[in-house]
Order: structure tokens, then sequence, then C-alpha cells
């Protein structure tokens, strides 16, 4: 089965990104078409960039990377839960995406946002240059939160009713490239 991680890409303390994670695997685990996981990069306590050398050469020192590194590979697909912060993703997401290269080629990612007035989507927009440069496919339906008409009182999250058909749609395309960059990384090829 398809195994995709639900990335946490925040680790501020009272971030959005806990419940708005929790909602995106609860409604995923329900689906029965992949196996999801969430995986939050706090868990990982990762510094900045501390390998002596490149990620290009997967030579890791630090038990941090290892650790990072064996999460990471044992994928085929992501949804990056990503918080726009000054018109980018995360301080602690980049970084977390730098650590590794080899683990993230050759495969899938979709998105869900959240942020201010446009729901984080420039958040999004950096993290596909960045993500295309680790060698990951990402799909175009993704899911931007409102912190102003998807929170009550900017605390408690009530998505509207759009959101949840958007989800399943990214999660769609996901779950069916995620197939494919299998296919690929396994070295077989697909009969027409």
């Amino acid at each position: 089965m398809i195994k995709i991680a639900i990335i946490l890409g925040s680790t501020r303390p009272g971030r959005k990104g806990e419940v708005i994670s929790r909602w995106v695997h609860d409604i995923a685990k329900r689906r029965g078409d992949a196996e999801y996981e969430l995986v939050d990069i706090a868990d990982y306590d990762l510094p900045l960039f501390d390998e002596p050398m490149s990620p290009l050469m997967g030579q890791y020192t630090k038990p941090h990377t290892i650790a990072w590194s064996e999460k990471i590979d044992s994928f085929d697909g992501y949804v990056f839960v990503a918080a726009e912060y000054n018109h980018s993703m995360s301080g602690a997401l980049k970084n977390a995406i730098d650590f590794l290269y080899r683990e993230w080629n050759n495969k899938a990612a979709g998105f869900v946002s959240y942020g201010g007035g446009y729901g984080g989507i420039r958040a999004v927009e950096q993290l596909r240059l960045v993500l295309s440069e680790v060698k990951i496919a990402h799909v175009r339906p993704q899911v931007g939160i409102s912190l102003h008409t998807d929170f009550e009182n900017y605390s408690e999250f009530k998505p509207g009713p759009h959101q949840e058909p958007a989800l399943h749609a990214m999660l769609d395309d996901v779950v069916a490239w995620s197939g494919a960059m299998k296919t690929l990384r396994s070295g077989t090829e697909v009969a027409d």
C-alpha cells in the first residue's frame, strides 16, 4: 500500500498546524486508499543544518539526521501542512527539507497551507520551488486554510464546507502520483 506522510511543518508554540494536521489525518485515514501517518518535524529536534557533507552525498553523521532520513525515506509521498510566515514557508520546514536529498527524490507531494488573508498560498509557491529541486513532483490541487474564515475567533478550527472536497481532490492526486512515482523508483516499466 502507498504510504503518505502528513508533515506538520511548523515548530512554533501555539501553532495552528497541529489542529489542521489532525483534521487532514482524520479525513485521510478514512479514505482507505493509502496508509497515512502524521509526522511532526518538532519531534525530530533538528538544529540548523549541521552535517559536514552535502545531503547529496547521503553521508550523515548526526543521530537526528539519521532518524529524520529513515522516517522520510519510508514514505512514497507527502502532504505538507505549511504555515505562511512573511510570504514563505517556516524556516523550520525549509531546514527539515534541506537536511536530506535522496530520501525525497521521485516522490509526490500535495499541500495544505494556512495563514492570514490568502490561506498560506504564498508559502506553497515557495515550497513548490524548493521541492522541485529535491525532485518531488507536486500536484496542482491544494488546500488553503484562512485564519480569518476557517477559525472562529482565530482560535477554534471550523473549516468551511469547501475545504474537505478540496482536501479529497488533492489527496486523490497525491495517492495517484505517489503510486506512479513508486513504479519509477522501482525501475519497472508500466505497460500501456
